[in-house]
């Protein structure tokens, strides 16, 4: 049986850049809410309606789908900490628990977020709008399975 410490390390590494990028997304998220003038990353108008235009006529919707946003940025930031946190201090040890609580965690979310995205009731350019996420997701998911290659090895 070969090392597998290395590859672990690799699949750990690139666990926790992915969570970088989440939390770095969650950044701009939270940025663009205060200082876009659309609605979030890639979605600029609701289906031609834009922020301005909503805000002149309820002022409180704008405020309200604001305060959604900034609830949203908290959210993937914390699932971005959590699972840098398990990747780092957990998966880069060969811990069990720490990979299968690093690997749910963001599934959750997106399994509950992105579904949605696909019914059609708004415009958005998903390269910017979800491009992002799908990119740290591809990276994250190669270092899991890296870190499960690993692991299953070393058992």
């Amino acid at each position: 049986m070969t090392n597998q410490k290395p590859i672990l390390q690799q699949g750990a590494v690139l666990m926790v850049i992915a969570a970088l990028a989440f939390i770095g997304y969650a950044v701009v998220f939270l940025i663009r809410n205060f200082t876009g003038t659309g609605f979030e990353l890639g979605v600029e108008t609701l289906n031609g309606v834009t922020r301005d235009n909503l805000n002149a006529l309820n002022p409180a919707i704008v405020h309200y789908i604001g305060h959604l946003h900034v609830a949203t940025a908290g959210f993937i930031a914390a699932t971005g900490i959590a699972v840098g946190a398990l990747s780092w201090y957990g998966v880069r040890r060969g811990e069990w628990w720490a990979w299968i609580a690093a690997v749910i965690t963001p599934v959750v979310g997106l399994a509950v977020a992105l579904p949605y995205h696909y019914t059609g009731t708004f415009q958005h350019d998903w390269v910017t709008h979800l491009g992002p996420i799908y990119v740290a997701t591809l990276v994250f998911v190669v270092g899991a399975l890296l870190a499960l290659r690993a692991m299953t090895r070393r058992a």
